[in-house]
């Protein structure tokens, strides 16, 4: 199996090579290693290449998690598409800005970037190679081939669907690809494997081959949520046609929201569920399997063990750990101290018009328990903040503090009150006429539970705002420090329990990448009803509701359908979406990526500034042009 495996890297590597040559080349093997027909002699062999296809997104090269590249020039780790990608949708944007010095990839946030960029260029190849991986996998899988090797009827069966996963990830890569670089050269299997310069192709025509192509392999993928674990069904193609539909005005000139209804639809309609656990649940070490997966339309999978590598999950777990963070705490042996996020990012759960009352009347029934004390409104004077019945015996509220102290209180009578229990090892045990409890100032959501006698008290009223303050400036006056803009939580290599990873080293994680998600699609359905696509404006608040309610833990964030505008829209987006590299996507559909928004440090300078608006597509890199007489550059670069 190992000599088949190299058999097939050593063609498809030849094959990306011989189709990126400038000269002509006749390439024959000197020695007795395996031509491609011998190498499919092996029936795994058909699997195993798709397998590699998958893999081109989470790994960098044949030997995790460095040692054996895919691409020269660029380490390993930088080099991950899932990695390149990443950068290419968030470092760009609000979300994220990182204090490494490597090359230039501060360039990305400043949005300064030049045609020579090694990060841009290093995606631009991992797209191509990727391209090249499917091409080669549908040469090697026609009629003519599989009946020259003599291929059963059981196995063709099996191969017809990996083709159709084939070209969906051809389609998935060139969707990238069209919305990164607009123009770039274009090869299909059809075209030959010897030395030649592919065509350029222009950004309508390869949004038609794409849509051609997935609307094409419908019939022959899995059944949504009826494939393996990680691998491509119907319903990831209907994310992809949604995904092009929903940004079709600034790839082709023409809206096609009524088509993004459609395919959502579909995708709803196919079983997938927001799940009833906390949002953080999503992005942990067992995401596969603590029901976030019920979520979950296209994953990208990592293991701690099996897929080590320096990109992917590995860098997205590492680089936003620093500061006085606690690497334990996310499940790995140390942090990177290089990725962070800015104040526009912050300020998108802003609750200034929280009002507090309401939402804690909106919760459940008013109840005779509340909350007194010098750090309440109405001080120990009274009378008690009152707190919502939500459970047998569980109350809660929303309450803005000041600094100070307070106590739970049953009818605004001192006969029955709680404050903390001094003889338990549990620092939120409660006893009847306990100590006073300290509080800082700040909006809170607090629980008190007569049950087990405890109370809780959490800052953070919507649950996605996974961020971490201690020792952090929310302004970042210099991009290298660490500890200039607040850092961001929302990955940890740890299971619900807290255990860490499979990966005792702390290196790598276990953490799946979802690459789309249900709660995408919702937004998506919401955004095209408000841009006219049809629809109905009352499911869309129901689905924008559902995920607050995912977020706030109950009904206190709910919207109405005065509040669901274009506006909302994009600032949830941010809320529920951050780090899962849609941010640059969705500000230039939204017009504020380059001209318009502003944010700390873009256009270089500290308090941030305007940039081209042909910088709302990447550069072709240089390199490229120097070879390919073919391919014209993107205006403005």
């Amino acid at each position: 199996m190992l000599r088949t495996i190299k058999s097939l890297l050593v063609i498809i590597t030849l094959a990306f090579f011989m189709q990126s040559c400038e000269d002509r080349l006749d390439l024959q093997p000197e020695d007795e290693r395996l031509t491609a027909d011998s190498a499919f002699e092996d029936p795994a062999a058909y699997e195993q290449f798709l397998a590699k296809i998958y893999a081109g997104i989470s790994l960098s090269g044949q030997q995790g998690p460095a040692g054996a590249p895919d691409l020269a020039g660029l380490d390993e780790g930088f080099s991950n598409y899932l990695r390149l990608y990443w950068k290419m949708q968030e470092l760009t944007t609000d979300e994220a800005i990182i204090g490494w010095n490597d090359g230039t990839i501060q360039d990305l946030h400043g949005q300064v970037w030049t045609s020579g960029n090694e990060f841009i260029r290093t995606m631009y190849t991992r797209l191509m190679y990727q391209v090249t991986l499917c091409n080669e996998f549908l040469r090697q899988t026609t009629d003519d081939k599989l009946d020259s090797r003599g291929v059963d009827t059981s196995l063709r069966t099996e191969i017809q669907t990996y083709r159709a996963e084939a070209r969906f990830m051809r389609a998935l890569t060139y969707w990238h690809a069209m919305d990164l670089f607009a123009n770039p050269p274009f090869v299909t299997e059809d075209d030959p494997t010897g030395a030649f310069l592919p065509e350029q192709i222009q950004r309508a025509d390869l949004f038609d081959f794409i849509e051609s192509e997935l609307l094409a392999i419908l019939d022959d993928m899995a059944a949504p949520r009826q494939n393996e674990y990680g691998r491509a069904d119907r319903a990831a193609a209907w994310m992809v046609l949604a995904k092009m539909y929903l940004n079709a005005e600034v790839y082709v000139g023409t809206s096609r929201y009524s088509d993004v209804i459609t395919q959502v639809n579909n995708i709803i309609g196919a079983g997938y569920t927001i799940p009833e656990i906390p949002y953080y649940h999503s992005f942990l070490a067992d995401n596969d399997s603590n029901g976030a997966q019920d979520e979950v339309i296209f994953t990208i999978p990592f293991d701690g063990l099996r897929t080590q590598a320096f990109g992917g999950m590995t860098f997205l777990v590492h680089a936003p750990v620093g500061g006085t963070m606690n690497p334990a705490d996310f499940g790995i042996n140390g942090g990177w101290f290089g990725v962070r996020t800015t104040p526009t990012f912050v300020d998108q759960f802003n609750l200034d018009n929280f009002d507090s009352a309401t939402a804690t009347s909106a919760i459940g029934t008013l109840s005779d328990w509340g909350l007194i004390g010098s750090g309440t409104p109405n001080g120990w004077d009274g009378p008690d903040i009152p707190m919502a019945e939500i459970d047998t015996n569980v109350y809660q509220g929303y309450i803005n503090l000041v600094d100070g102290e307070m106590k739970f209180r049953f009818n605004n009578d001192w006969s029955l009150n709680y404050g903390l229990d001094d003889s338990s090892e549990n620092p939120f045990a409660l006893a009847q006429d306990g100590p006073n409890i300290p509080v800082e100032a700040g909006l809170y959501k607090v629980t008190l539970d007569l049950n087990t006698l405890t109370y809780s008290i959490d800052s953070s009223i919507d649950g996605r705002e996974l961020l971490y303050t201690d020792g952090q400036n929310k302004d970042i006056e210099e991009v290298g420090p660490f500890n200039q803009g607040y850092a961001v939580a929302k990955y940890r290599n740890v299971d619900v329990n807290g255990n860490p990873g499979s990966d005792a080293s702390g290196d790598h994680t276990d953490i799946d990448f979802p690459m789309f998600r249900l709660g995408d699609a919702y937004l998506m359905y919401a955004e095209a009803v408000l841009r006219g696509g049809g629809g109905s404006i009352s499911t869309a608040v129901d689905y924008i509701n559902e995920l607050r309610q995912r977020a706030y833990g109950n009904v206190a964030g709910n919207v109405a359908e005065s509040d669901l505008t274009l506006d909302f829209i994009i600032d949830e987006r941010s809320r529920e979406l951050f780090f899962e590299a849609h941010r640059r996507t969705d500000l230039i559909r939204f017009g504020e990526f380059s001209d318009q928004g502003i944010w700390q440090w873009k256009g270089n300078v500290p308090q941030g500034a305007t940039t081209e608006s042909f910088r709302d597509i990447m550069p072709i890199p240089a390199t490229d042009l120097g070879i390919n007489t073919n391919l014209t550059q993107n205006p403005g670069y």
